[in-house]
């Protein structure tokens, strides 16, 4: 039997237990938890077969299909670590993310199945790649039935997760099978998940959210999912319209499309009792738009690679736009100061420090990186800056590496993004730092702007009034757009370098 404190064990017994319950729905076909299950399993005999052994990589470059979760559910029964990556991904990072995981054999497909072939000569330790469809399918049909297979530890490492790389080059946090298992018990039980609940899935499954929140939480209740393989908001307000489902997961970006396609339809959505967002900082207006159109308060909640969920607004009671509510059940979370990591008050800022049984065991071949995020007692340093209300509730104010020290002054840019965004002409804004001979850094802002007409000293006015003088942006540059990665988050970075010579 496979260990009980392993998700992989709660797919066994939902398989056994109610083998015609339906798990999956893609594209008209319904995959119940037996049929699933069974798919799974020959994978994972089809590797020990060809000879995998426990704790090697299998990669996972994929669109969102049911093969992707079989191929992962599955390389984990046979032991193996789950390599996840970004199906968009291109020649630099793929070639870091397979070279850095060592991955012996990846599953692909498609466009991915190109772009991997031009890689090969440059991955000696890829031994195998397996292609999406006929091949696959000979691949799992040709698993001989009588191989015993391992029986994962909770200990053992389930996932290889690549940080976004909002600050530089991701790397590649250790997810244990207890890490996902505690997470998932943590997410059903604070959204009081069901059985009877049904999830329209239009987040990647790459990505934890899409991942290790949505599918997990799904399998560990019994539940099931309707897959797509992108978003597109017109499918998913005529979707939720039809009344089927009681859950719909987000990033921003999302439900700002789904309120320009409400706003055009006379169809809302019937039967949601939850509606989740993260992964980007949730706007106020985007969620007193939402609320109104659709009658349902967006539940924002915080989470991040290393640690997959740590924070959310309720289920039931309050959920308060601009916070990302109170810690999960069986987590704990505070504010320290940035440089004596002493726990700060209410209402005081600092990085926000995690403790519990779902963070990570530290990063692939990076020691130093990992002992570096852990303080005492076992806190792990998320890097994000934040403060907590007089009554439990956390708020995000940015990355402890993109606090800008100007003067001897710091400054938040989340505080300044706040100022811009309420001017009138604005739609997006980042701030960043950039070097200043005089003052250490100064502020700069990128703008995208909804009115054309709009100018940087109207802007810069703004802020004057809004904020105290050091934290106006010297500069304000407008572009087009704010360069994000395929979860949505701001690349400051890639901006700060983009305007360096400016």
């Amino acid at each position: 039997m496979i260990d009980d404190e392993t998700l992989l064990a709660a797919f066994q017994r939902h398989a056994a237990e109610t083998p015609d319950k339906r798990f999956l729905v893609f594209e008209g076909r319904i995959w119940t938890y037996a049929e699933s299950f069974a798919r799974s399993e020959a994978f994972a005999r089809g590797l020990i077969a060809w000879g995998l052994l426990p704790g090697e990589r299998v990669a996972l470059y994929l669109e969102t299909t049911p093969d992707f979760l079989f191929c992962c559910f599955g390389a984990q029964r046979a032991g193996a670590a789950v390599v996840l990556v970004n199906h968009q991904y291109k020649h630099t990072e793929l070639r870091h993310i397979l070279s850095d995981s060592g991955a012996r054999l990846c599953v692909t497909g498609g466009e991915q199945m190109a772009e991997l072939a031009r890689l090969r000569a440059e991955l000696p330790a890829l031994a195998r790649v397996l292609s999406l469809g006929p091949e696959l399918d000979a691949f799992i049909a040709d698993a001989p039935n009588a191989l015993t297979l391992p029986v994962p530890a909770p200990s053992d490492i389930a996932y290889i997760a690549y940080t976004s790389g909002t600050t530089g080059r991701s790397k590649g946090a250790l997810l244990t099978h207890r890490n996902t298992l505690s997470n998932a018990r943590s997410v059903t039980e604070a959204w009081q998940w069901t059985a009877d609940d049904h999830l329209l899935h239009m987040l990647p499954l790459f990505h934890t959210h899409g991942l290790m929140v949505g599918i997990h939480g799904a399998l560990l209740q019994c539940a099931s999912c309707e897959l797509h393989r992108h978003f597109n908001a017109r499918i998913a307000l005529d979707r939720l319209a039809a009344g089927e489902f009681s859950l719909f997961f987000g990033v921003p970006t999302m439900y700002t499309r789904l309120i320009a396609e409400a706003a055009a339809s006379d169809k809302r959505p019937s039967g949601l009792r939850l509606c989740v967002s993260g992964s980007a900082p949730l706007s106020p207006a985007t969620f007193a738009q939402f609320e109104r159109l659709f009658g349902q308060a967006i539940l924002e909640r915080y989470g991040m690679t290393e640690t997959i969920m740590n924070l959310t607004n309720p289920a039931v009671g309050e959920r308060r736009p601009g916070t990302v509510g109170r810690p999960f059940p069986g987590q704990e979370a505070r504010i320290v100061d940035v440089k004596t990591r002493r726990p700060l008050g209410p209402n005081e800022i600092g990085e926000i420090e995690v403790r519990g049984p779902h963070v990570f065991a530290g990063y692939l071949n990076q020691p130093a990186a990992t002992a570096e995020c852990f303080g005492a007692e076992g806190w792990f340093r998320t890097g994000d800056l934040g403060q907590v209300s007089d009554d439990g509730y956390f708020s995000i104010t940015g990355r402890a590496r993109e606090l800008i020290i100007s003067g001897g002054y710091n400054i938040y840019p989340r505080e300044v993004e706040e100022a811009i965004l309420a001017c009138p002409g604005v739609a997006e804004a980042a701030v960043f730092g950039q070097p200043d001979p005089e003052f250490g850094e100064r502020v700069c802002a990128a703008v995208v702007r909804s009115d054309p007409a709009l100018t940087a000293t109207a802007i810069v006015e703004h802020c004057r009034a809004q904020l105290a003088g050091y934290k106006k942006p010297k500069r304000v540059f407008f572009v087009e757009s704010l360069p994000r990665n395929a979860m949505g988050k701001v690349q400051k970075h890639t901006l700060a370098d983009g305007f360096a010579q400016s």
